[in-house]
């Protein structure tokens, strides 16, 4: 046999089992640690203009955190990283139904690249204190 025949039916055999797939992913995602580019859909809005729903890349992921205490203040040392943009390209949409004094146009991140590192308030939103 062909190992090219033997690819493609290996291939038609995995494709046509409809959940053993589809579980292995899902166990990933709920495992991954990490950052990555993902797909992520959310509604722009800006007062006095209609809502757009707008479809984009965004970081998501879930990166190595840890504390232990120390023995000098501030009494603990902790490594903190989040999922966050390393490489972005602003993308401009204009909203619909927009009053006339107001631009319609809104402007938004599309994620190229996504790394863990510190969490930089210019451009995500952290949590600083508890």
């Amino acid at each position: 046999m062909r190992p090219g025949l033997v690819l493609c039916w290996f291939l038609l055999c995995v494709s046509l089992q409809p959940h053993s797939l589809h579980r292995a992913s899902a166990v990933n995602l709920r495992h991954f640690i990490g950052c990555a580019v993902r797909e992520f859909t959310f509604q722009a809005k800006k007062p006095g203009c209609g809502g757009l729903h707008i479809t984009t890349d965004a970081c998501w992921g879930r990166c190595e955190t840890w504390e232990k205490p120390v023995l000098d203040p501030p009494f603990i040392e902790s490594h903190q990283r989040v999922c966050t943009y390393n490489e972005t390209r602003l993308v401009s949409v204009k909203l619909p139904n927009c009053q006339p004094t107001v631009d319609p146009t809104y402007t938004y991140p599309v994620a190229l690249r996504c790394d863990c590192g510190v969490c930089l308030t210019s451009t995500t939103e952290c949590i600083t204190s508890v």
